[in-house]
């Protein structure tokens, strides 16, 4: 099977930062001048989001790790001198350490006026930053079953990105307090298992028709087929720190799907798990990171949660080379080693006792390494 081709497992990597006031460490509204000097350089790059708080920047679709790596440092490097010509700063972390909802603006475009309008509290109170990948796929019909198989992985990826203890000037006891703001919407969360892509299409269709949503754009799991673009779209981590952070969960979710594809020419399924099942695993990498223990189902028991990923990584280590990604997945260790940004922003608190230091953590790392 080595001649077994991967070009389709493209990758595109969205990330969402933070725009911070400089004096206040307050998140600060950009009034859009970010965002419209980014799509000068960028165009459609970059977009503004819900809050005005936050910018949002999605690399081209990538060949590989190395083109996604140059993608996301031009975009944050540039992003970050656009910030400081505005006297403002950038920063990635999964939430504001103590910034208050209810004071931020939410930026007056027709969609996330209908959203509000719809969601109301829950839309304001989404003060959160996330990472989405995009894998690309050989055809639709791959793309669920790869899917399917792929949520077992969630917990495992996102235990690795939990970046945000904090909220609104509370340590939440959480790794990943994000998750549980983001919970509040609909249509979040694990996805079920569909049986074909015709099943999740009529799943789609079924809500537009009843005016549940406007378009499949509104389904916000952890990991969906996305309704447009021919990829696997997921969705769970928090925004990491650190731009080789996020390539090396972008390599980790590259690596689980071309491992499924490869299993499937091979005429084998990996197991697929229940919903209720999984979110065991989703609610222990939110609480716990990389401290606790996760299910492994298999063997029905409770199991580190850093073996469970050391035996992901076993479990994807013969399609890695093959995807050039073997540098990006040596970053995984590094996590492991050196501990979640959430233990890491734990960690300044616990040291200097004031969150003004973690944002300044926060904006500090937003560079390093590029």
């Amino acid at each position: 099977m080595s001649n077994l081709s991967y070009h389709h497992f493209t990758i595109g990597v969205e990330e969402e930062f933070m725009v911070i006031d400089p004096l206040s460490r307050e998140l600060k509204s950009h009034e859009q001048k970010m965002v419209q000097e980014g799509q000068q350089i960028f165009k459609d790059k970059v977009k503004a989001e819900m809050h005005q708080a936050v910018v949002e920047v999605a690399t081209d679709i990538c060949k590989d790790v190395d083109e996604a790596f140059k993608d996301v440092s031009n975009l944050r490097k540039t992003m970050s001198g656009i910030a400081e010509s505005n006297q403002l700063w950038l920063g990635a972390s999964g939430t504001h350490p103590f910034s208050h909802w209810q004071k931020q603006l939410i930026t007056d475009h027709a969609r996330y006026n209908e959203i509000v309008n719809e969601f109301q509290d829950a839309a304001r109170s989404n003060l959160i930053f996330g990472l989405h990948v995009h894998v690309g796929m050989p055809n639709r019909e791959m793309a669920i079953h790869i899917a399917n198989s792929a949520r077992y992985f969630l917990p495992h990826v996102f235990a690795l990105s939990t970046n945000s203890p904090f909220w609104e000037g509370r340590t939440t006891g959480y790794k990943s307090y994000r998750t549980k703001v983001f919970e509040k919407f609909p249509r979040t969360g694990i996805p079920d298992i569909f049986n074909s892509i015709e099943d999740y299409d009529n799943y789609v269709k079924m809500l537009v028709k009843t005016n549940c949503i406007d378009s499949g754009k509104k389904i916000w799991w952890d990991l969906r087929v996305h309704p447009v673009f021919n990829t696997v779209e997921f969705r769970i981590c928090d925004i990491p720190l650190l731009a080789e952070e996020t390539i090396a969960l972008a390599a980790l979710f590259q690596a689980i799907c071309a491992k499924l594809y490869k299993l499937r020419m091979q005429n084998m399924n990996f197991m697929m798990y229940s919903r209720a099942l999984i979110n065991e695993n989703k609610f222990r990498a939110s609480r716990y990171g990389l401290e606790g223990k996760m299910i492994d189902f298999g063997k029905e028991e409770e199991v580190n949660t850093i073996d469970l990923i050391n035996e992901l990584l076993d479990f994807v280590d013969d399609v890695v080379p093959q995807l050039g990604s073997t540098h990006f997945i040596k970053t995984v260790s590094g996590i492991m080693k050196n501990g979640t940004g959430a233990e890491r922003q734990l960690r300044v608190f616990e040291k200097a006792q004031s969150l003004e230091d973690v944002v300044d953590f926060i904006h500090d790392s937003f560079l390093i390494g590029l």
